[in-house]
């Protein structure tokens, strides 16, 4: 499968890299950049891991030149992918019209924060503006705090990248059915009210409302949170089920005969601290050791340094290093075709251009001297 990318920002380049991490040829086209201007990326293009397994070719798209150039690499392309607010592409000329005529199989991905129509379809916007839109931001963070930013994970990890591929691979088994290209179009807002799914179903049962904190899976349950050792660091707890929820109190040194009702959410409160108290009295390694053999779901909160160095993630080869760089390895796993070891970005040299369907002629206009 061959992706020509047109570099973007965000979620876009970590879409077209899960791509090429699970086999495909990803070209990428980065904006070349002209004296005085600054670099063409903002982060260092040696230790950007969504740059990985790629080529990489710098071409100047406001010179028509070069958008010839890339509607001849379309004409090789499975799919393209770009994340430009909408009508930029249609301005450079390679909208979608242009490169389904060069391709009519084409996949042409269009990722965007608001999607390509409605009435903020223009607008400037981030992984948290999206997010907040969902009506998720709302429901993340302490009882009477303030709403807490999950990093950038929803809106461009999960509702962005991941949208994205699902879009593309069903759209690509469209392709090869019938031969006909369409326009995915991603929006991050879409996705985000999409991954909220399950909120949706617990507060269409009654079993969810909008007080932060005070929820199943928000943290507002004493056995569904995260809890302070005696070091200052913390474990996670998700002991939903009751088997797992009993496992936890006798841990603890508790008696559920003596607790009480686990779902009496009036109860919650009082019960969180209690046990609050009783992780504060050893450290977070101590707690994990002292349930590592039971069902009780208690775990260590890891750092950044910490997470690959665990047995488990070590064990399963979970995260590797590029270029010096640390970084989470290919995933899922594929019992029959696993994804190859992650490379860094390379430019496209002749050769590989010729693999990909390009022309000699092309090469010598696009590579530079």
């Amino acid at each position: 499968m061959r992706v020509l990318e047109l570099a973007a920002l965000g979620p876009a380049p970590m879409g077209a890299m899960i791509l090429g991490d699970l086999g495909a040829q990803v070209l990428s086209i980065e904006r070349a950049t002209r004296p005085g201007e600054g670099a063409a990326a903002v982060f260092e293009p040696e230790l950007d891991v969504l740059r990985r397994n790629r080529r990489v070719l710098r071409l100047d798209l406001k010179r028509p030149q070069a958008v010839q150039a890339a509607l001849e690499l379309v004409r090789s392309a499975d799919v393209l992918v770009e994340g430009f607010r909408p009508g930029v592409m249609e301005r450079l000329g390679l909208g979608p019209e242009p490169c389904l005529q060069a391709r009519p199989s084409l996949v042409y991905a269009r990722m965007t924060g608001w999607g390509q129509s409605g009435p903020l379809a223009q607008q400037v916007g981030h992984d948290i503006n999206y997010l907040g839109l969902s009506g998720l931001l709302h429901a993340i963070g302490e009882p009477g705090g303030k709403p807490v930013v999950p990093l950038n994970l929803v809106a461009d990890g999960g509702a962005g990248a991941m949208m994205l591929c699902v879009g593309v691979l069903a759209a690509l088994l469209s392709a090869r059915a019938s031969g006909r290209g369409q326009v995915v179009d991603v929006a991050m807002s879409d996705g985000c009210a999409l991954l909220g799914s399950m909120i949706h179903t617990l507060r269409a049962m009654g079993q969810w409302n909008d007080t932060r904190g005070d929820n199943l899976l928000d943290g507002g349950a004493y056995f569904y949170t995260t809890y302070a050792c005696a070091d200052g660091r913390f474990v996670a707890v998700g002991a939903i089920e009751p088997a797992f929820h009993d496992e936890l109190l006798r841990g603890l040194g508790l008696d559920p005969a003596d607790f009480g009702a686990q779902h009496d959410r009036a109860l919650w409160p009082r019960r969180r601290e209690q046990l609050a108290a009783l992780f504060a009295t050893r450290s977070r390694d101590a707690w994990c050791e002292h349930f590592a053999a039971g069902s009780a779901c208690v775990t260590p909160v890891l750092d950044g340094v910490e997470a690959p160095a665990h047995a488990h993630n070590a064990a399963r080869g979970s995260f590797l290093r590029l270029g010096g760089v640390t970084q989470a390895a290919p995933a899922p796993r594929f019992a029959g075709t696993p994804a190859a070891a992650p490379a860094a970005a390379r430019a496209a040299d002749a050769e590989w251009l010729a693999r990909w369907g390009a022309s000699p002629k092309l090469a010598q206009r696009v590579l530079p001297d």
